[in-house]
């Protein structure tokens, strides 16, 4: 409800000096929408540079004459959209510039959606990142907006204030022992994991654990890592960019087929038993039976805990890691804090463990230090936890405003995976790409990831759509989108038979 307390025939006169705003031009009953969006207009425009601090609300709402609390729920949109954040006595203030808003209406092959029409490659989900959009709903990513800063910077002030000089070297190539005991204890009291320090080693995100773990793999004689399908295509392309072959594994109800597993003969096989990628869907107890035994028999599992933390209407699940210690284990900030960070780990059965740490010693000589230690201070000291509680609660309801949505604008979508996670897929039972739905959506400025690029082998179209970074009216304006762009694609395909 807009809370505007002005007659629309008292209007003619109002305005403020900041931005020239003219309430004349707000439609009645419609302050709190106008406003925001010409707020977030001239952040886009550069009107609104990064670090200017916004007039207070009850300076802007006198100005406008309007109730203070239409001002603070624009500020709070702003807020939750990653904008604007509040910074105490310095009041609120720009934090980040979107891309300025794209046309309505472009063709629908224009070049900047020319990353779906050919075949998925190495570098692909890179240069689909690198595009701007109005609306990012690719999956992968937490609610950044929501990184804690405050908490942040008073563990790096400690960390800073107890570090001596010599620690400032170089360091294990392992990552600091801090660190590694901070990972240690935050695994076992949230995935049930019994592994003591010495076994764990620091990456730099789950990509280089499964990068060098493949190189390692490559050593020993082990050419073929089995995978999901659907699965992650970015992991798919880490682990053949190391020479790997990826045969697919079908992923159904109960997460991978362990018969098919072992049917195809590959000596190991990754997978996201907890949250699987992109379904959603859990690796059920007869499943992880089946596959454990496989394990047993000399097959080797490699877990990629995906997002495992993630979860809003299911009890947790614990990892496979947690039952059988030959398991390959890997896992990372990025969906809990923001990928930026890069830092992950990785547990590998102790045949393994010297090469793993010699690979990465070659590779970087080791994960910087200071960020280790700050975030084995935010572990320790609880903050971890409570923005992992905070997160879900922000999570939870995106997740409900996009599902809302589909169920407006696609209400021929079957929707997957929607318990636990940052994303949700979509699919549809008619055929038709979903990659020229994906590109048409890109044109208007809403980036999504077809759900064919996940695939190796033949299924229906749809879409992955990451709701937890995204305000609910931008997921609402994005899914609208593809609604829209959907019946078009479906008129010209009835037209065409």
């Amino acid at each position: 409800m807009d809370r505007s307390k002005d007659a629309a025939g008292d209007r003619s006169k109002i305005g403020a000096d900041f931005l020239q705003l003219n309430l004349a031009e707000a439609p009645s009953g419609g302050v709190t929408d106008w406003l925001t969006t010409r707020l977030r207009l001239a952040i886009a425009q550069g009107r609104l540079p990064v670090g200017t601090r916004l007039p207070p609300s009850r300076v802007l709402a006198a100005e406008l004459r309007v109730s203070r609390g239409v001002v603070t729920e624009v500020y709070q949109r702003l807020a939750e959209d990653g904008q604007v954040a509040g910074r105490g006595r310095a009041g609120t203030v720009v934090v980040a510039a979107p891309a300025a808003p794209a046309p309505v209406e472009v063709p629908m092959r224009a070049a900047s959606a020319a990353v779906f029409t050919a075949e998925p490659e190495a570098g692909i989900i890179e240069s689909l990142r690198a595009i701007p959009a109005r609306i990012d709903l690719s999956p992968g990513v937490p609610d950044l907006a929501a990184f804690p800063r405050t908490a942040w910077l008073r563990a790096e002030r400690k960390v800073l204030g107890e570090l001596s000089p010599a620690e400032f070297g170089y360091g294990d190539p392992r990552g600091a022992p801090a660190f590694r005991r901070a990972v240690a204890d935050w695994l076992a009291r949230y995935r049930g994991i019994a592994v003591s320090p010495e076994e764990v080693t620091i990456m730099a995100g789950v990509a280089q654990a499964l990068g060098l773990l493949a190189q390692v793999l490559r050593d020993e004689g082990i050419g073929t890592v089995a995978v999901e399908d659907p699965s992650s295509l970015g992991a798919r392309l880490y682990l053949r960019g190391r020479g790997m072959r990826t045969p697919p594994i079908p992923v159904d109800s109960g997460g991978l087929v362990v018969g098919e597993l072992r049917a195809s003969g590959a000596p190991a096989v990754l997978l996201t038993p907890a949250h699987q990628f992109p379904t959603g869907v859990v690796l059920d107890g007869q499943r992880r039976r089946e596959l454990l035994s496989w394990a047993r028999e000399g097959g080797l599992v490699i877990e990629d805990d995906y997002d495992a933390e993630h979860r809003y209407d299911r009890p947790p699940v614990p990892a496979l890691r947690s039952m059988l210690a030959e398991v390959c284990y890997a896992g990372s900030v990025s969906k809990l804090l923001a990928p930026a960070l890069r830092v992950g780990w990785l547990l590998v059965p102790e045949k393994y463990r010297d090469a793993v740490v010699a690979a990465k010693r070659d590779a970087d000589l080791g994960n910087a230090i200071l960020p280790q230690l700050v975030l084995g201070e935010l572990m320790t000291s609880g903050e971890l936890e409570r923005q992992l509680r905070l997160l879900r609660r922000r999570h939870r309801r995106r997740r409900d405003a996009m599902i809302e949505a589909i169920r407006t604008w696609l209400p021929d979508a079957r929707v997957h995976g929607a318990a636990a996670g940052l994303h949700l897929v979509i699919t549809f039972d008619d055929g038709f790409a979903d990659t020229e739905l994906a590109a048409a959506a890109l044109d208007r400025g809403v980036k999504v990831q077809p759900l064919s690029w996940h695939r190796q082998r033949p299924g229906n179209p749809g879409l992955v759509l990451g709701y937890a970074a995204n305000s609910a009216s931008a997921i609402a304006e994005g899914v609208e989108t593809l609604g829209n762009l959907r019946r078009r694609l479906s008129q010209v395909t009835m037209s065409g038979t």
